[in-house]
């Protein structure tokens, strides 16, 4: 996908910033990364608080390989297969995936936050 099929494909959401991204793309939105695509799949930051939510919705979590032969993982999922075709939904995993930016980006600061609960429900 190029920056502006990323962008019409997040219009639902609001406007987002796109970024290029090691072979791929980073998804901004309030100077956040809360996206990522690569390779043509998009995949939403999340953390220990929302990864059940991702997994019940079929998402797969980042997990890659090291030179090692251990197991690295990234805090994104991909996203759930029903919010590409439901801007509803996308836009719901999209305020997931921004809050838990923000959780990540207060953490990095030292800045403590408190944690809206935002649901994927309709």
């Amino acid at each position: 996908m190029d920056a502006e099929s990323l962008k019409e494909f997040f219009a639902p959401f609001g406007a987002v910033e796109v970024k290029r991204l090691f072979s791929g793309h980073g998804i901004y939105a309030d100077g956040l990364c809360f996206a990522v695509e690569m390779r043509g799949e998009i995949r939403l930051r999340g953390d220990a608080s929302v990864a059940a939510q991702y997994e019940a919705a079929g998402a797969r979590h980042w997990v890659y390989e090291r030179e090692n032969g251990r197991k690295g993982s990234m805090p994104y999922w991909t996203l759930p297969e029903t919010a590409h075709d439901d801007s509803d939904e996308l836009v719901q995993w999209c305020r997931i995936a921004l809050s838990a930016a923000r959780a990540a980006a207060a953490e990095k600061s030292g800045t403590p936050i408190k944690r809206r609960t935002v649901s994927n429900k309709k």
